[in-house]
């Protein structure tokens, strides 16, 4: 579960207030709203990476409002998926893992399956499509299990084709992996395609 609540905050000449959600424990909710209306801070405030002014945020029964980024167990890609171009796919995916002093060789295999990506374990990100890109960086989010995933226009820069091919993944993952899943976006086809709960943000101040 995901619940926020008057969640407040402000950078520069920009601000949310009282904004306040519930996502049910294992649905997948869609975040819509036009392009500077604030999803995205939206998302980082959820991942720890922006301060907030008031509010609370909880994942399950935790309170993560004051945890830093590393200890929420979140999941996050965001929109230009921040692939390591130093490492291939295999070591992509573990770095994670690695991170926090896990085990990685069995998991990365598993990720390498249910997103179809093993046979590019030994490529370079740079060569990749943007769908395989894609992939890579949502298996690098799931690899350590968390307990919620958030993703930020995840779709929106790929081609028609490429964007219904995903749209079956991230429904493949969800049934797969039962993790409460946020994705923004502004492509009503996402929602309609993915979303068990759809939320609306009209605009920051």
């Amino acid at each position: 579960m995901i619940k926020v609540s008057s969640l407040s905050l402000r950078a520069d000449s920009f601000a949310l207030s009282d904004i306040a959600f519930t996502v049910p424990t294992g649905a997948y909710a869609v975040l819509m709203g036009r392009s500077g209306c604030g999803k995205t801070t939206i998302l980082e405030a959820l991942c720890g990476l922006r301060t907030i002014q008031s509010g609370t945020i909880y994942f399950g029964s935790r309170d993560v409002t004051a945890l830093p980024p590393a200890e929420r167990n979140v999941g996050y890609v965001p929109q230009d998926l921040a692939l390591f171009p130093h490492l291939n796919v295999r070591e992509n995916l573990a770095f994670g893992l690695h991170a926090r002093g896990l085990p990685s060789e069995e998991r990365v295999e598993e990720l390498g399956v249910l997103l179809g990506i093993s046979d590019l374990f030994g490529r370079t990100t740079a060569g990749l499509s943007g769908g395989e890109a894609q992939r890579v960086a949502l298996g690098r989010a799931l690899a350590f299990r968390p307990s919620v995933l958030l993703l930020d226009e995840p779709l929106s820069a790929l081609d028609e084709s490429t964007r219904d091919e995903m749209h079956s993944v991230l429904r493949s993952v969800r049934e797969k992996t039962g993790v409460t899943t946020l994705h923004v976006t502004h492509l009503r086809e996402d929602a309609k395609a993915l979303a068990d709960v759809v939320l609306e943000l009209h605009g920051a101040k």
